[in-house]
C-alpha cells in the first residue's frame, strides 16, 4: 500500500490517499479534494507508478467530506471504478438533492439553536458554499460495519469498521500488511489535531458518545499502525486514541468550568470561552464541538438545558470546587 500525500485547498491539513497497485486490481482509498492542484498531484503519483485514473478498479471512501471524496466522480467517469461508502454517507456523496437540502436545513436550525450570530452564519455559509466540491458525483455502492472485501491478487482483505462521530458514515479499513495489523483510519484518528465532533456532521445524534466509543474500540484493537486521512502515519494508534479520549475529558471539565463562571448561557458563549474568536470553517467547528460536550453532559445529568441555554445541575458547582483538577469520567 502506498500513501500519496495531497494538498488540501478546500479545508486545511494536507490529505492522504492510499493506493493498492501490486495485485491484479488497482484500489484507492480516498481521493483528496476536487481542486485542480490535487488532481494534478494524484495524476502525477499515478504516472510515477505507470498508472492512470482509467486503471482504477475500486475506490473506498472513509466518509462524505469533500476533501476525501472530491475526485471520486472524476476517477469513476474515466475508469468505471466501483465506489464504496458507508450507507449513512452515500446520499451526500452521490449529490442527492434531498439529502443535501435536509443537511442545510438541519445546519441552519443548529446555528440558530447554538446562538451563532447572523453575521457569523453568513460568513460560514459563504465559506461552505465556496468549498462545495465538484458536480461530478459518483454512483456509490454501500457497505455496512464489519463488511469484508477481498482484493484480487493480494494476500490480505479490507474490513470496514464503522466509527461514527466526526461523520455519520465515517469508517476505517482494517488490513494486514507484512504480518502487521494496520488500519486506514480516515478522520477517526489523526496524528496532530483532534477530529471535530458536533459541527462536522450535524446529522450525528450523540456525536461525542459515538466518537468516544469508536476511540475506545481503537484502543482495544491495538493496531500496529494507523494510516490517517491527514498527515503522517501513527505508529502507536492505541496511545493516540487514548490521548484523544483524555483530551475530551479535559474539554468536558473546561465546559463545566465555563458554565460555573458564566452562569446559564448558550452554546456560542461556551464556544467563545473555549476557543475565542472564530473565523472561516472554525465558525462551525467551535460551537459544534461545544454542543457535542454540552449535549453529552446534559444526558449525564451534570448539565441542565432550558430552551437554548445550559446551566450546571444543582450541586455540580460545589462538586467541581471539591474535585479541583481531577477529571470527570465520561461514559462510553
Amino acid at each position: 500500500m502506498d500513501r500519496i500525500p495531497l494538498s488540501n485547498s478546500a479545508f486545511e491539513g494536507d490529505n492522504n490517499a492510499y493506493l493498492f497497485a501490486d495485485g491484479q486490481e488497482t484500489v484507492l482509498i480516498d481521493t483528496g479534494d476536487w481542486m485542480e492542484t490535487t488532481r494534478e498531484q494524484l495524476e502525477a503519483a499515478f504516472d510515477e507508478r505507470g498508472l492512470a485514473f482509467a486503471d482504477v478498479d475500486r475506490i473506498f471512501l472513509t466518509h462524505w467530506h469533500g476533501d476525501h471524496t472530491g475526485l471520486a466522480g472524476v476517477i469513476q467517469a474515466e475508469s468505471g471504478a466501483e465506489v464504496y461508502a458507508h450507507e449513512a454517507d452515500a446520499p451526500l456523496i452521490e449529490g442527492d438533492e434531498d439529502a443535501w437540502a435536509a443537511m442545510h436545513d438541519l445546519q441552519k436550525r443548529y446555528f440558530d439553536q447554538w446562538g451563532m450570530p447572523e453575521e457569523k452564519q453568513a460568513v460560514l455559509i459563504e465559506r461552505m458554499a465556496s468549498a462545495g466540491g465538484t458536480n461530478e458525483s459518483p454512483t456509490v455502492t454501500t457497505f455496512e460495519d464489519g463488511e469484508r472485501f477481498s482484493l484480487d491478487g493480494y494476500d490480505h482483505d479490507l474490513e470496514a469498521v464503522h466509527t461514527s462521530g466526526h461523520a455519520a458514515g465515517l469508517s476505517m479499513f482494517e488490513t494486514t500488511l507484512d504480518g502487521r495489523r494496520e488500519v486506514v483510519s480516515g478522520d477517526a484518528l489523526l496524528p496532530v489535531y483532534t477530529p471535530n465532533v458536533g459541527g462536522a456532521d450535524v446529522r450525528v445524534d450523540n456525536p461525542l458518545e459515538k466518537y468516544l466509543r469508536a476511540l475506545q474500540g481503537i484502543v482495544e484493537a491495538d493496531y500496529d499502525r494507523a494510516w490517517p486521512g491527514h498527515r503522517d502515519p501513527i505508529d502507536e494508534p492505541a496511545a493516540r486514541a487514548q490521548y484523544i479520549i483524555d483530551h475530551h475529558e479535559e474539554r468536558a471539565f473546561r465546559v463545566l468550568d465555563a458554565l460555573d463562571r458564566k452562569g446559564p448561557c448558550d452554546t456560542w458563549t461556551v464556544s467563545a470561552d473555549l476557543f475565542g474568536e472564530l473565523e472561516s470553517i472554525h465558525i462551525l467547528h467551535g460551537p459544534g464541538e461545544s454542543y457535542a460536550h454540552l449535549e453529552h453532559l446534559e444526558r449525564a445529568g451534570t448539565v441542565a438545558r432550558e430552551r437554548d441555554e445550559y446551566r450546571l445541575s444543582d450541586g455540580v458547582s460545589e462538586v467541581l470546587a471539591a474535585k479541583d483538577d481531577e477529571r470527570w469520567t465520561l461514559e462510553y
